[in-house]
């Protein structure tokens, strides 16, 4: 739909106008709900009842001493070692390798997707962080303890921002099923590290995926880093965002 059509439409009626071009970015609309308002809003209640009180929630204990429950020296020594893998030393190669791959090919969309999405993720855990302040659980002595503040988890965040990247880029990809398969299963394997040694409350991993979940689907909606894939199918469809070349 062509500008010139756009506007005459909106001159003979303003709700046809709505109507089709609610119809035309109903999928946008969708992703938006469901990926960032949703779970921004389960974020603000986690962190208003944090904020009201420090001991958060009536499951984070039980859930934590349930976990800690089948502690044993071989546990000890794959959580210690799974978890880094978390990091974002972990995270910062694999991102970095993706990143030349679309220097290398002038996927510039891409690019600035990617790193957006990466360095903001930092910015915003740590202002969250710094805000809350809330401390780490204490009820053991953990295998591999932490001194920062715990409220969101930074791995939680820096592991659903590395799966929400690569989700993201291979949506139109046959393999994407396979990148979300893998890509959950590593998300829990993270997360039950955390709670396994006692760094995390529970509530500090969910915060954390849901804050890097709207967040890379935020920034997706923005940037659009496979707009290239879609104008290909349908060239009549006018990109919205025009600060960006489109792709080849």
């Amino acid at each position: 739909m062509n500008k010139a059509r756009i506007f005459e439409e909106r001159r003979k009626s303003p709700l046809t106008f709505i109507r089709n071009l609610l119809l035309s970015h109903w999928r946008s609309l969708l992703l938006m709900l469901m990926g960032v308002y949703l779970p921004l809003q389960v974020v603000e209640i986690l962190a208003v009842k944090i904020w009201q009180n420090e001991g958060g929630f009536p499951w984070d204990v039980p859930i934590l001493m349930a976990i800690h429950s089948t502690a044993n020296p071989q546990l000890d020594i794959i959580a210690v070692v799974l978890t880094k893998w978390g990091s974002f030393w972990t995270a910062f190669p694999v991102l970095s390798a993706i990143a030349i791959l679309l220097l290398r090919k002038h996927r510039w969309r891409t690019l600035a997707y990617l790193l957006i999405t990466s360095v903001g993720n930092l910015v915003i855990n740590r202002t969250a962080k710094e805000f809350m302040h809330r401390v780490r659980p204490q009820l053991w002595l953990s295998k591999a303890p932490e001194f920062d503040y715990a409220f969101p988890s930074g791995h939680a965040m820096t592991s659903m921002t590395l799966i929400a990247i690569l989700l993201i880029l291979t949506w139109h990809r046959p393999w994407r099923w396979l990148v979300l398969t893998v890509g959950s299963l590593y998300l829990l394997a993270i997360a039950w590290t955390r709670l396994y040694l006692g760094v995390h409350f529970p509530s500090d991993i969910l915060a954390g995926w849901m804050v890097a979940l709207a967040w890379a689907i935020g920034v997706s909606l923005i940037i659009k880093p496979n707009l290239h894939r879609v104008t290909v199918v349908n060239r009549s469809i006018e990109p919205e965002t025009t600060l960006l070349p489109e792709e080849k």
